[in-house]
């Protein structure tokens, strides 16, 4: 018996990001996700890097104005408590994962298994 809706295949790029590519890295969705949690990680760690560096040099700048030196202080306080959460978080997760699948990486690198 015929198939009545015929055979459906997917657009030409679609099969880059089902099954491993042809130089043998994997792809999928959870590889697309966990790239764009570390490039935000990145991002993160770059932005308090560069908030941390400029808020010191107003910290140093601010010669006796004690309102400039708060301003200064609050700001490199914010973006260690930044960090501090970044690294919380890899925290956590490795702890529940290791709670839940008996995996400290299951949740930082899932793997899916399917039929």
């Amino acid at each position: 018996m015929a198939n009545i809706f015929g055979e459906i295949s997917p657009p030409p790029g679609v099969s880059n990001w089902i099954n491993a590519n042809p130089q043998g890295a994997v792809a999928g969705l959870i590889p697309f996700l966990n790239a764009n949690v570390k490039l935000l990680i990145v991002v993160a760690g770059l932005y308090a890097f560069f908030n941390i560096i400029l808020a010191g040099y107003a910290f140093l700048s601010t010669g006796d104005d004690p309102k400039k030196m708060e301003q200064a202080w609050a700001k490199i306080w914010q973006s260690l408590l930044g960090l501090i959460f970044v690294a919380g978080s890899f925290i956590l997760a490795a702890i529940f994962g290791y709670i839940i699948f008996g995996d400290f990486t299951a949740i930082l690198n899932p793997k899916i298994t399917g039929p």
